[in-house]
């Protein structure tokens, strides 16, 4: 397999922690999003979307996080990523919808320089519109903590699955822009969670883990 992915991208940090979880091997083959690679016909030509990541499975290429994650959980499903119950598995995919598809496209690299350009909005503003969907989104993430009926660590309980796997990423984009975090007591309990796991840490943007990055 190759996965064509940008480092910080969080829906590229999503694959590659799928891929560990899984013990699934694949060349990693770097898109910078920077540089404008994405927007380039060599790579228009393996996603014409423009968008990381892309999964080239050997037979067919897929693209969308989300779409890549099932994939993966079909094809190959030890260790499971969503749980078994239909009704555990719907609210499984609806905190990592929360994040994947209500958080996080709205505050994408190209909705942030469409911000910062056609639109003229300075850095403040550009910072407030992060937060406030960062804070939307997290508030009614951890509200449904609240009413869950399970159990350990992690979002979805014993276990990191989809959920978790979507939130890592996006609480590391939060405190890149300064986004306090300390109303979300549950979901930093669930990153410190992931974090110890090497599929996490080993996996996130340069390879270092929460602790080496706050460090620095």
């Amino acid at each position: 397999m190759k996965l064509y992915d940008y480092f910080r991208s969080s829906a590229s940090w999503r694959v590659r922690i799928a891929l560990a979880l899984k013990g699934i091997e694949a060349e990693r083959i770097p898109v910078s999003l920077v540089d404008g690679e994405q927007a380039g016909d060599a790579y228009r030509a393996v996603n014409p979307q423009g968008l990381v990541p892309a999964l080239d499975t050997g037979e067919t290429i897929l693209t969308g996080s989300l779409a890549i994650i099932e994939w993966l959980e079909e094809c190959y499903p030890e260790p499971p990523l969503l749980p078994r119950d239909p009704a555990a598995r719907a609210l499984a995919r609806g905190m990592a919808q929360l994040i994947a598809c209500d958080i996080h496209p709205l505050n994408n690299l190209r909705v942030l320089k469409y911000l910062r350009g056609p639109l003229g909005q300075e850095e403040p503003a550009v910072r407030a519109w992060y937060a406030h969907w960062i804070t939307e989104g997290f508030q009614a993430l951890e509200a449904r903590l609240d009413s869950r009926t399970t159990s350990g660590p992690f979002l979805g309980g014993a276990q990191p699955g989809m959920a978790d796997i979507c939130l890592v990423p996006q609480v590391y984009n939060a405190r890149r822009f300064e986004v306090p975090l300390d109303a979300y007591p549950r979901l930093l309990d669930a990153e410190s969670a992931c974090l110890a796991m090497p599929a996490f840490s080993g996996t996130a943007p340069q390879g270092r883990s929460h602790q080496q990055r706050t460090q620095q």
